[in-house]
């Protein structure tokens, strides 16, 4: 009891809720408990928890909790459409959501990224690292035209692995450029993950999706001349083709004419975005329309293959939408504890500068990327931070036009900094996506040891948008001061 009274003077009971909350939720994660389940479960049991604790009179409970005649417990919050299902689902930025999955796993079934290898093959076939640099480019291609991230992954590694292997490439090197080439979509526009932070921050899509762009673009920079670099000091782990051919005016061609249709498919959903032709959810419906009509050109569209995209788009949707709901329970309960004045009030206590504030956030957010998915902390984390956010009035330039340019700042940097979550262990999940493709004799330890120079690399991404807040404004700022 006297240890008990010790924690006690240290933190209220209120504090202790909302901590045990948190670890409750990765317990019941690591225990193989589907995230939405995890979610439900642990607002329920701390309902449950607060009415025996906090709330004798079960004032609580009755609130939230109610039983029929036959003794049977339903929720009332579920009950409560309005709040927890109607408010998501009549969300208009939402219905982007599914339209861009739609028109990422189209695009993976028009076969445009297999001519892309092809040609890119024969033409960068004469430069050291030529055909990690050919992953990378064709890595940032699909990120402009997809945010599916797991399968972005799965088809580099199906068409850049066995080529990589049969050249002799290091085993980490080959593995890192396809593990973080694949992991671009998250973050360059169009992404379902930059849609899902518009809902939660509430926050203009346009805002988001230009924003973006200039951080994405520079990661691939990063990307590319790390690759050059390396194939410059260490040839050996990148060696040419011993019946590598010159480059000649057709190879170039070649390479032209497979872009072109992914660089359409660009044009016709940011473009239009850009010059003010279609909101971003209409340009997710243009998006689908056009990634479909690619695979009709391509004459790999045929009904089961419609049938095969429409059902996992339809999977994965319901997927997000079950957390959304799942966590907007979670974030409920968490604020009748307090939760959000006490998290504010704990990362403000933290450092008087402000920016060591901002710091402070991604540092913790870098953490949480360890272990658990970037749903889970876009849609638990952020919306407590964002009155941190509002409160410490960073001054971010928003040309006049950006509105809350400080919270799309912060939106990047968090983007960015999920970069991280795909590639460290022990939930990286597209470490498992790539595993998943590769051959027997590369392990998880190649895989490890070959995303560890792009997480730094990410890092720096991190520190440029960090130091130079107008990366992320300049371009929104442009397309809708026009």
């Amino acid at each position: 009891m006297e240890i008990l009274s010790l924690f006690g003077a240290l933190m209220d009971l209120n504090q202790w809720m909302v901590l045990l909350m948190f670890i409750t939720f990765i317990f019941f994660l690591f225990n193989g408990i589907p995230v939405a389940y995890a979610l439900v479960g642990v607002s329920l049991l701390f309902v449950i928890v607060g009415e025996v604790v906090l709330d004798p009179s079960r004032k609580l409970i009755n609130e939230y909790i109610e039983f029929d005649r036959t003794g049977i417990a339903y929720i009332k919050l579920f009950a409560n459409g309005g709040r927890f299902f109607g408010g998501i689902i009549k969300n208009p930025v939402l219905v982007a959501l599914p339209m861009f999955i739609f028109m990422g796993l189209m695009l993976d079934q028009s076969g445009v990224a297999q001519r892309m290898m092809r040609s890119m093959q024969v033409l960068f076939g004469a430069l050291k690292g030529g055909l990690a640099l050919s992953v990378m480019l064709i890595g940032i291609i699909l990120a402009a035209s997809t945010g599916v991230i797991g399968a972005s992954v799965v088809l580099l590694g199906v068409m850049g692995l066995p080529a990589m292997m049969g050249q002799n490439y290091s085993k980490p090197i080959a593995t890192g450029t396809i593990a973080a080439s694949g992991t671009l979509g998250i973050l360059i526009p169009p992404s379902i993950m930059l849609v899902i932070m518009s809902d939660q921050l509430a926050i203009s899509l346009g805002d988001l999706f230009m924003g973006a762009l200039i951080p994405g673009l520079i990661l691939g920079g990063l990307y590319i001349a790390f690759i050059i670099i390396y194939g410059l000091l260490s040839p050996q782990s990148m060696p040419l083709p011993d019946d590598h051919e010159k480059i000649t005016l057709k190879a170039v061609l070649d390479v032209g004419l497979s872009v072109v249709p992914p660089m359409l498919l660009i044009l016709l959903v940011l473009g239009s975005i850009f010059f003010g032709l279609a909101t971003p959810t209409e340009a997710s419906g243009l998006g689908a329309l056009g990634a479909t009509l690619l695979a009709l050109i391509s004459r790999n569209l045929n009904l089961k293959v419609l049938k095969d995209v429409m059902r996992q788009t339809l999977n994965t949707s319901g997927y997000i939408v079950g957390i959304f709901i799942a966590a907007n329970f979670f974030a409920f309960i968490l604020r009748r504890f307090g939760g959000d004045e006490i998290i504010e009030n704990l990362v403000l206590g933290s450092f008087d500068n402000k920016y060591m504030v901002i710091l402070f956030i991604l540092f913790i957010i870098f953490l949480l990327g360890f272990l658990l998915d970037w749903i889970e902390i876009t849609l638990i984390i952020m919306p407590l931070m964002l009155p941190v956010v509002l409160g410490l009035n960073i001054p971010v330039e928003g040309f006049g036009i950006v509105d809350d340019p400080s919270v799309v700042w912060f939106a990047i940097l968090v983007a960015v900094t999920l970069q991280t979550s795909f590639l460290t262990p022990p939930v990286g999940f597209a470490l498992f996506y790539l595993k998943g493709v590769c051959p027997p004799d590369i392990t998880l330890g190649h895989i490890y040891k070959g995303v560890i120079p792009f997480v730094l690399l990410q890092l720096t991404g991190l520190a440029i948008v960090f130091c130079y807040p107008s990366l992320t404004t300049w371009l929104p700022a442009l397309a809708y001061g026009n």
